[in-house]
């Protein structure tokens, strides 16, 4: 008789204890994605430059209305914590100091892609639309564009748009953002 092999899932709350328990290297990047984890890869000089340019113009345009966070935990579900490049949050004066943020605390995501476009299109978009946020950006660096998804029903967005150099990208869900391409993109 054969017997399957059972895959433990890892969720949430004991990924987190593995990481104060240092079972992860201090240097590990790493993300929990329904109940797995995965090593992120390594930021290049164009991801950290178009990072850095989003968190700067982000930041003068947030003006205490939501929190503009890099590269920290978002919490999904039980069983998923990614760290999207770029997390636009609902205002809270502790700055969500007690946990994590959850969906309901999510403007946008973006994620900055260069060697994991596929990933995140095949993975992390739809598991942002299954979560419920509302609006997420893919800054696609390989061709020179930023994809824009809005309006999460059944575990996709029903609004995909691409804007590419010499146009300007539009939030769905924050009226007065607007950025053009080439500025992104550098």
């Amino acid at each position: 008789m054969s017997r399957q092999l059972a895959k433990y899932w890892i969720n949430a709350d004991e990924y987190e204890r593995m990481g104060e328990a240092g079972i992860f290297a201090p240097e590990a990047r790493l993300e929990l994605i329904e109940g797995e984890i995965y090593e992120m890869s390594p930021i290049g000089s164009p991801h950290a430059a178009c990072v850095d340019f989003l968190i700067f113009f982000l930041g003068q345009l947030s003006q205490r209305r939501f929190i503009v966070r890099a590269q920290n935990p978002i919490r999904l579900s039980d069983f998923s914590e990614p760290q999207p490049d770029v997390a636009l949050l609902r205002w809270r004066d502790d700055f969500y100091r007690g946990a994590h943020p959850r969906p309901a605390d999510v403007l946008l995501l973006i994620e900055v892609a260069d060697t994991t476009i596929g990933a995140d299109k095949a993975v992390k978009v739809p598991l942002y639309a299954t979560s419920g946020i509302p609006e997420t950006w893919i800054v696609n660096l390989p061709d020179e564009q930023i994809e824009v998804y809005a309006d999460p029903a059944g575990g996709a967005y029903k609004i995909a748009k691409t804007y590419r150099r010499g146009e300007t990208a539009q939030a769905h869900t924050l009226s007065n953002l607007s950025v053009a391409v080439a500025e992104v993109l550098g």
